[in-house]
């Protein structure tokens, strides 16, 4: 069986009808996040509503050296796993240092930031409930 490499919908390579999506994130557009107490982060909108996503939206966040993500709270949770770099997240109890491999999960209504404390830029999953 040939692996899949583009993004499809329809008739599937397995001859099954789908809405399987597959596709290279890096193909999708590196957008600049310009948000009050945020500096230096951009972000690829893997998955969507509009992509089909009905419950979740992934997104894949790049966090440039001593930038960081606004300290803020909101009523969803996030889901997130580190693929390159190295940082904290920020929280009510301090900072955690985070790297490749490192799993975190924010609680909805809990302040937290994201900060790039390394020499690269600090890459990772982020996956929330979609929401309005």
């Amino acid at each position: 069986m040939a692996p899949l490499q583009n993004a499809y919908s329809g008739s599937s390579p397995w001859g099954l009808v789908s809405a399987v999506r597959v596709f290279d994130y890096r193909d999708v557009p590196l957008e600049s996040v310009d948000m009050e107490g945020c500096k230096g982060v951009k972000v690829r909108w893997l998955l969507r509503t509009e992509h089909g996503a009905e419950k979740f939206w992934m997104r894949v966040f790049e966090v440039e050296p001593n930038g960081y993500t606004p300290l803020h709270k909101h009523p969803w949770e996030h889901e997130v796993f580190v693929l390159e770099g190295s940082g904290v997240v920020v929280g009510p109890e301090g900072e955690v240092p985070i790297g490749p491999g490192t799993v975190v999960f924010i609680p909805p209504n809990e302040l937290h930031q994201f900060r790039n404390t390394g020499s690269s830029v600090l890459k990772f999953i982020c996956l929330v409930p979609a929401h309005e």
